[in-house]
């Protein structure tokens, strides 16, 4: 089920948290096509090594649409070792303007240890609040449970999978199969 307001943001669900010197992003592993389950173990979250920087990045949406998103972050990164902010605004600002780009429906949520980002195709780069992103179809609810559990003395990874338990409790297009990548600062 497509819907054209917010493209790409069914069929999955990925958290980025920060805290305690350690920032994960964990995604589900359910790929659906409408109201059918097509594969249940699917790698959403991925680790990046661009100019030997570690960069984990976890995408929703059209997946080959996100595997371009990838690939041009990985060479905006190259061409500015260490600058994840920068590559990813400049990232943003070909998927705003370029006609081929403007097409892709997914979206990223990318960090390097230090900055935790989320890329639009509308051209927005977000730093979240709360050291919290989510997105996809169960995004909000992974975002309002791991919300809640900010002040607690979980560790990050385990924020992001209680909050991804939740979220696969809540929306059907959410699996409890989890890959989760961590970055200590």
């Amino acid at each position: 089920m497509a819907n054209d307001q917010f493209p790409g943001w069914h069929g999955t669900t990925i958290i980025g948290v920060k805290k305690g010197g350690e920032v994960v992003i964990a995604g589900d592993g359910q790929v659906s096509l409408g109201q059918t389950v097509i594969k249940g173990t699917a790698r959403k979250v991925r680790r990046l090594s661009p100019g030997g920087y570690d960069i984990v990045a976890g995408f929703a949406g059209s997946t080959a649409d996100a595997f371009t998103l990838l690939e041009r972050l990985e060479a905006k990164l190259e061409a500015m070792p260490g600058q994840l902010a920068r590559a990813s605004v400049e990232l943003a600002k070909d998927w705003r303007t370029d006609k081929y780009l403007q097409k892709l429906e997914a979206m990223l949520i990318v960090t390097d240890g230090t900055d935790l980002l989320v890329i639009t195709g509308a051209g927005d780069v977000l730093e979240p609040e709360h050291e919290v992103a989510a997105i996809g179809s169960g995004g909000n609810f992974a975002l309002a449970a791991a919300r809640a559990m900010m002040d607690t003395d979980r560790t990050a990874e385990q924020v992001a999978r209680a909050a991804m338990a939740i979220a696969a409790d809540i929306c059907v297009y959410t699996n409890g199969r989890l890959t989760v990548e961590t970055i200590t600062t």
